[in-house]
C-alpha cells in the first residue's frame, strides 16, 4: 500500500503543481522550459510505475474487502466507461459539440473513470486509487475555472470531431474488454 500512496502523491502531486501558476513560473524560471518538461515528465513516469506496482502489489498480498458493490452498479459503471472513453477520445478529437459542451473532457473522462471505479470496486485499495484520483479531478477542474480558463469554445452542432470521438472512444471501450484482463488481471465481465 505504500508504494500505491507515494506513487499517488508524486504523480498527482506533479500534476497539482500546473494548478500552482506562481510556483511553476518560478521552477520554469529556474530549469528552463525543457529542464521543467522534462522534470515533470520523469516524476509523472515514476509516479505511474509506483501506483501500477504499488496497486498490484496490495492485490496480490492485501486486497481488503470494505464492501461488496451490487450488481447493478457494475453495468452503470460499463455505462460510465463507454461515456469516459468518448471523453477522452474528444480531448484529442477536432472541435466538435462533445469537446465543446464538456470544456474539458479530459477532466471529464478521469472523474468519470475513477467514479466507474469507484462503484464497481468494493475494496480499500481501490477506494484510495480511484478516490484519490477523483478528488484530484474535482479539485483540479475548480482550479481550471478560477483560473479563467474556459476550455473548448462554443460550437452550435455537430461535427465530424464528434464522430471521430464517439467511433475512437467505442473503439477503445470495445478493446478494452479484451485488454483490461491482460493488462490489470481483472476480467470486466
Amino acid at each position: 500500500m505504500t508504494l500505491l500512496i507515494l506513487g499517488l502523491v508524486i504523480f498527482l502531486g506533479v500534476h497539482t503543481l500546473t494548478t500552482l501558476r506562481p510556483t511553476r513560473a518560478a521552477v520554469i524560471g529556474r530549469l528552463g522550459e525543457g529542464g521543467y518538461k522534462g522534470l515533470y515528465s520523469l516524476l509523472a513516469a515514476v509516479g505511474l510505475v509506483l501506483i501500477v506496482w504499488g496497486f498490484g502489489h496490495y492485490r496480490a498480498t492485501d486486497d481488503i474487502q470494505l464492501w461488496s458493490p451490487p450488481v447493478a452498479l457494475k453495468h452503470i459503471a460499463r455505462l460510465l466507461m463507454w461515456l469516459a472513453f468518448v471523453a477522452l477520445a474528444a480531448t484529442y478529437a477536432p472541435l466538435g459539440k462533445i469537446k465543446s459542451t464538456l470544456r474539458h473532457p479530459m477532466l471529464v473522462s478521469v472523474k468519470t473513470w475513477a467514479l466507474a471505479h469507484l462503484l464497481a470496486n468494493g475494496d480499500l485499495g481501490a477506494l484510495i486509487l480511484f478516490g484519490t484520483f477523483l478528488a484530484w479531478a474535482v479539485y483540479d477542474r475548480i482550479a481550471v475555472k478560477r483560473r479563467g480558463d474556459t476550455g473548448a469554445p462554443p460550437i452550435a452542432g455537430f461535427t465530424s470531431g464528434d464522430m471521430i470521438a464517439i467511433a475512437a472512444g467505442t473503439a477503445a471501450y470495445v478493446a478494452m474488454f479484451w485488454l483490461h484482463p491482460m493488462l490489470i488481471g481483472v476480467p470486466i465481465i
